[in-house]
């Protein structure tokens, strides 16, 4: 079965019982104790091992004007957290034959500049395209949000790399969107409608979205904060002008929905699973450590996969320990805090055995 049939297919039911973690609930507890209270942006944790829920918990508030609290089925903003989904959408075209890893990207993006002509559909997946940042493009004046489109015309009046292509990595919000775009151009379907009909849909992740303010609606929605001046009192910042892109960081989704994600990823073919945590080969010697959709690495002596995501008033983290069937996840809603040390301290206590 190919990775697009299994992603397109597989139904998942409800999220398990919750097991027990033992002792460390007050240690885990006080890894939150900033995001704990009524009067402060939340957060959002799960733990899995071996299939079941062992941990899930939430803490502080989703919505502060309203008076929300957070729970385990807040939907956040996942930043570049949702560069997994983006990457899994353009593994299932590829399975099917809509586009290849190796394709030129102007075959398919024909606005982008002549300097982009070795970029390659592989070189925006493992960030080594040398695109450069559309973040460092937008005028300081601008007010307005910029959108997919507007990224891609951003990149066309570029007609520079910051290396040839597939010589060096650099992380790239650019490639991302910019696959995003190749995913509504290969499918006939806009990007949030592709990935709700075959991974959102099928999979009952009942919560998720990739969002467009004013088109759809976030069914249990955190809004994002920011820290005001050292008073102990937040802001909201919710938005910003690059917060309306899509295959670089769009998706809202709940730690409930990722656990029925997290079990597609066990179920996956391994030819599969090899695209998703090779990263590439470069020349001279350089280090890379992204797949497709995911950074891997070793932690106390076990593989990785792992992600983070900031954007304005959102910070999240996931760590895969596929080895020993292990993952963590952590969402919050505000500027701040380290949600990927927090679950590293989680993985301590409760796959390593440790205090840190």
């Amino acid at each position: 079965m190919s990775g697009y049939q299994v992603v397109a297919t597989l139904l998942l039911g409800a999220v398990a019982g919750c097991a027990t973690a033992g002792g460390r609930l007050p240690e885990i507890d006080a890894l939150f104790a900033e995001y704990t209270g009524s009067a402060v942006p939340g957060a959002s944790v799960i733990v899995i091992r071996d299939g079941r829920v062992i941990l899930r918990r939430a803490y502080g508030m989703a919505d502060l004007e309203r008076h929300v609290a957070a729970t385990p089925e807040t939907d956040y903003r996942l930043a570049s957290v949702s560069k997994q989904f983006t990457a899994m959408a353009v593994i299932q075209l590829e399975q099917v034959g809509k586009v290849r890893y190796d394709q030129p990207v102007r075959e398919i993006l024909p606005e982008l500049p002549a300097a982009a002509q070795g970029v390659t559909v592989r070189h925006l997946l493992n960030h080594t395209s040398g695109l450069p940042d559309y973040e460092d493009l937008i005028p300081d004046s601008q007010t307005v949000q910029v959108n997919d489109r507007d990224v891609l015309a951003l990149l066309a009046r570029q007609d520079t790399l910051y290396f040839p292509a597939g010589s060096a990595y650099r992380y790239s919000n650019s490639g991302y969107v910019l696959l995003g775009l190749i995913v509504e151009r290969v499918s006939g379907v806009s990007f949030p409608a592709y990935l709700y009909a075959h991974t959102f849909g099928p999979l009952g992740m009942v919560g998720s979205v990739a969002h467009v303010e004013g088109v759809d609606t976030v069914p249990h929605r955190a809004y994002g904060y920011s820290p005001k001046d050292g008073s102990g009192s937040f802001v909201a910042t919710d938005q910003s002008v690059t917060s309306a892109t899509l295959g670089d960081g769009g998706i809202y989704t709940n730690v409930d929905d990722l656990v029925r994600w997290d079990r597609v990823l066990y179920s996956l073919p391994t030819a599969t699973l090899t695209l998703i945590t090779t990263p590439p080969v470069l020349p001279g010697g350089g280090e890379s450590q992204y797949g497709f959709g995911w950074f891997v690495d070793t932690y106390r002596g076990e593989r990785r996969w792992r992600h983070t995501g900031e954007t304005s008033g959102f910070r999240n983290a996931i760590q895969r320990f596929p080895g020993r069937r292990f993952t963590v996840i952590v969402l919050t809603n505000r500027n701040g805090g380290e949600p990927s040390g927090v679950a590293e301290r989680i993985a301590d206590a409760l796959l390593f055995g440790a205090a840190r």
